[in-house]
């Protein structure tokens, strides 16, 4: 979820019990759009991460120090002079928009107690930090905006200070039936639509989510809705925002696997499809929202080259299967010419010359068959051409059924390398991936004196009756873990007729209970392209029936005799070991 004003309304409430009356004591400007103010309050130090930057504006309170550059910029001087050891009165949010006003308490020069306001505006591009004095009037802020620049307000030293409002919305936190109504039946969009362009600090995800709690479908337009229903959905609006008045919040993020996928002030039911976590602080939420999301995107970009390399691969592969099977399939009727040839042999001396056609009957099924001719060519000369035909046809059945077999060995290859790329978690991961390409001839390797480091590991988990259970990343951990990881007694799991990672519970000697078996199937579900499935059917078997077939791609096996069970790929009640 963007910053929506009801997630700065939460950051408020948690910056108001844990900054109040604190000390400014520092003040740092590690990068040209943020801030970072350590504050000294009753409870201990604290540090608040500012980010005006356009692509991610954020604040939150964070243990984490950043290195300063030696000159402070002119912004942090300025502070610095005027707020400095200043105390924090008052931490405040206007309606309920993306805005954080703190009032701060100071000495002047004189000794004279002033006001000041540092003002946060979280705004996506038109995100900024604006210092005020006690009338509004600005000072300075972190990021300067001309007329040239917007037409709407400039932000500039000695204008003053306003909230533009470019789109006339109301504040959801009191507004009435009435206005409530009449906002939303005068816009001829969608329901969700209308509700987040009508109202401050309304997201388009709460916007669904309001319109998902009083069951009314978010895409018809207002004017569709009859008035028991616009009053229910009121209710409904005016009960989700009594939470953000009352300050009943409960941050939480909702992962699609190891991705998080959306964070929130306020649960989300129309993201029960999700897994969730908890938090008991916004400002832990972000800082490991971000965090993860970061480690995420950087991975995903780290890895578009591999990506694009072995997608190539693929759709090449592909077609290549697809044009070999439509020559497989030119190739069924082979068997018919062999019929014709042996016919006209067996028929074709009452055969009249220069005839077109050969009707007699087909030993073979007993019907009567009309078979073309060459009115060039005599009846041997007809049968040899059949023949031919045949011979040709099988010989190229023969060999289509041996590439078929390799081009689909090869698409289900490359296919488990695209899963590896999904869940690899670091650089490490990738080194192995590329690798692994490097050895089957998809990337050439640069030349290069110093011998490539790999550090990455199988993931381990441990199940909820102490058994261990290990996942490998990629085809070369798969390898490794089924032959020389695995006892012969050891359990083998693997996602059924798709792509996905070796699972191998260690038994030491032990019959493994049913939750351990079922929590080793959620893990081969998870780490498999059929992951966030309703159910997946899971093979398993003991490591001693698993076998590598002869010149097989690593991580490629076969077993003959196994188990099967049905599970959901939900692990986020199994411990996993760092």
């Amino acid at each position: 979820m963007a910053f929506d004003g009801i997630t700065i309304a939460n950051i408020v409430h948690e910056l108001r019990e844990t900054l109040l009356d604190g000390r400014i004591n520092k003040i740092a400007q590690p990068e040209a759009d943020e801030l970072l103010l350590t504050i000294k309050t009753k409870s201990g130090q604290k540090r608040l991460y500012i980010s005006a930057s356009a692509s991610l504006p954020l604040i939150y309170l964070t243990e984490q120090n950043k290195p300063s550059p030696m000159n402070a910029p002119n912004f942090c001087m300025l502070l610095r002079k005027h707020i400095n050891n200043g105390r924090i009165t008052d931490i405040s949010q206007p309606k309920l928009e993306r805005i954080i006003r703190f009032e701060v308490e100071h000495l002047d020069e004189l000794g004279d107690l002033c006001k000041k306001y540092l003002v946060v505006e979280i705004m996506g591009k038109h995100s900024n930090i604006i210092f005020c004095n006690e009338n509004d009037r600005i000072i300075d802020s972190i990021k300067h905006v001309s007329a040239q620049m917007s037409s709407v307000r400039e932000v500039l030293p000695g204008r003053d200070y306003f909230i533009p409002e470019t789109v006339e919305k109301l504040n959801p936190l009191d507004v009435s039936f009435s206005d409530f109504s009449t906002a939303l039946t005068g816009k001829p969009t969608g329901l969700a639509k209308a509700v987040y362009t009508s109202f401050t600090g309304v997201s388009p995800v709460v916007a669904e989510e309001i319109c998902y709690v009083a069951s009314v479908d978010s895409s018809i337009t207002p004017k569709e809705l009859s008035e028991d229903v616009l009053v229910h959905l009121y209710k409904q609006f005016a009960l989700f925002f009594d939470s953000v008045s009352t300050k009943e919040f409960k941050p939480r993020i909702y992962y699609k696997g190891a991705e998080p996928k959306e964070f929130a002030a306020l649960p989300l039911s129309h993201f029960g499809q999700y897994e969730t976590k908890n938090y008991d602080s916004i400002s832990t939420l972000l800082e490991s929202y971000y965090a993860t999301k970061n480690t995420v995107t950087r991975i995903r970009q780290k890895s578009v080259d591999l990506r694009k390399i072995v997608q190539t691969a693929l759709e090449r592969n592909r077609k290549k299967y697809d044009l070999q099977s439509k020559q497989l399939r030119d190739t069924e009727d082979r068997d018919k010419y062999r019929v014709y040839g042996e016919l006209i042999n067996v028929y074709g001396y009452g055969l009249e010359p220069n005839a077109k056609y050969l009707e007699c009957l087909n030993y073979y099924t007993n019907e009567n068959i009309k078979i073309p001719l060459d009115t060039t060519k005599t009846p041997q000369e007809n049968s040899q051409k059949y023949f031919d035909k045949y011979n040709k046809q099988k010989r190229t059945y023969e060999a289509l059924v041996s590439l078929i077999e390799e081009t689909h060995s090869e698409i289900e290859y490359l296919e488990s390398v695209s899963n590896s790329l999904d869940i690899a978690l670091s650089e490490d991961d990738l080194t192995q991936i590329k690798e692994e390409l490097i050895h089957s001839g998809y990337v050439k390797r640069k030349f290069t004196k110093q011998k490539v480091k790999i550090t990455s590991k199988p993931f381990h988990y441990i199940s909820s009756d102490g058994y261990h259970m290990y996942v490998g990343k990629n085809n070369i951990q798969n390898e490794e873990l089924t032959f020389h990881f695995a006892n012969g007694n050891d359990w083998w799991f693997h996602a059924k007729g798709c792509p996905g990672s070796h699972v191998i519970v260690k038994t030491n000697g032990d019959e493994l209970p049913d939750r351990t078996f079922e929590e080793a199937g959620k893990l081969a579900a998870y780490y498999s392209k059929n992951r966030g499935a309703e159910k997946v059917e899971i093979d398993y078997i003991e490591k001693k029936h698993v076998k590598k077939p002869s010149g097989g791609k690593p991580g490629f096996v076969v077993y003959y005799t196994n188990y099967s069970l049905m599970i959901d790929s939900d692990i986020s009640s199994i411990q996993l070991i760092e």
